[in-house]
């Protein structure tokens, strides 16, 4: 399966990648985005400054007002 990067803050959707048989990486730095298929964000602090610089070649994608399994469908439609 697929490895997926997610902001610390997404417990429950760690837990449902987990499930699906996904690797859940944490996002704690830019860093950490390298080794990822495709990263969830919180979109909490999403652009704060008015800068945005993409170091994933993959999908991110912005859970704000999405329930868990909503993410995860969205994870697998993007890496289908």
């Amino acid at each position: 399966m697929a490895r997926i990067g997610v902001e610390g803050t997404l417990t429950d959707v760690k837990s449902a990648l987990k499930e699906k048989g996904h690797e859940v990486i944490d996002l704690h730095s830019e860093e950490d985005t390298g080794q990822c298929d495709c990263c969830v964000i919180s979109g909490q602090d999403k652009n704060v400054m008015g800068m945005a610089t993409a170091s994933i070649a993959g999908p991110v994608i912005n859970a704000d007002g999405y329930n868990a399994e909503d993410v995860c469908q969205m994870v697998e439609q993007k890496l289908g």
